[in-house]
C-alpha cells in the first residue's frame, strides 16, 4: 500500500499538531522528549490545538509550555503529514504536522517536566536520534524553503512511502 491508496481509505482527517523550531545564528534549538510518544528522540516542540484555539495559537502556547520561551512572528514552513496504517487501529496515529520557524522569541529556553531544549550547530544536528523523515525534510526548510510532504510508516516506524516537495506557499 502506497500514500495515495491510504489516503482513499481514511475515515477521518489526521489530527492536526504543531512544531516549532527556534533559529539563531546557525543553531537550532531541538528538544529531548521526555515522556509519552516521541519520548528519547530529538525534535521541535509542539502538540495539538486545544479546543477554539487555532493551530498558530498552538504553536505558541506549546512552546511557552514546552519550552517557556513565546516565540514571535512564527513562519509556517513545513506541512507534513504522517501516516501509520499499521499502528493497532490503522488510524490513530495520523497526524498533520504545522512547522513554524521563529527567529525570535522571548523569554529563554528552560527544561520542563516534557522537554530538555539544546541548541545545535545546523551542521551537526542529531539526526540519528530523531525521527527518520527529519534527515529529509530539516536541509528543505534550513536552507529558507517550505516544504509540503506526506510519509507512511511501517508498525516499526520505517519510512515505507514517502512525497516530499519544496513549495512555494500553502
Amino acid at each position: 500500500m502506497n500514500i495515495k491508496e491510504y489516503e482513499l481509505r481514511l475515515v477521518e482527517a489526521p489530527r492536526q499538531v504543531t512544531i516549532t523550531l527556534l533559529l539563531r545564528d546557525h543553531e537550532i534549538l531541538l528538544a529531548m522528549k521526555k515522556r509519552g510518544f516521541g519520548s528519547g528522540k530529538w525534535n521541535g516542540v509542539g502538540g495539538k490545538a486545544g479546543q477554539n484555539e487555532t493551530i498558530l495559537e498552538a504553536a505558541i502556547r506549546e512552546t511557552q509550555e514546552e519550552i517557556c520561551v513565546i516565540p514571535k512572528d512564527l513562519q509556517l514552513v513545513g506541512l507534513i503529514t504522517f501516516y501509520h496504517p499499521y499502528s493497532h487501529d490503522g488510524q490513530g496515529f495520523n497526524q498533520q504536522v504545522f512547522v513554524y520557524l521563529a527567529r525570535e522569541w522571548q523569554g529563554e529556553p528552560q527544561e520542563t517536566e516534557e522537554m530538555r531544549p539544546q541548541w545545535f550547530d545546523q551542521d551537526a544536528i542529531p539526526y540519528e536520534d530523531m525521527w527518520w523523515d527529519d534527515e529529509i525534510w530539516f536541509p528543505i526548510i534550513l536552507r529558507g524553503s517550505k516544504v509540503k510532504a506526506s510519509f507512511m510508516f511501517d508498525a516499526e516506524e520505517n519510512i515505507i512511502d514517502q512525497v516530499v516537495e519544496e513549495v512555494v506557499s500553502f
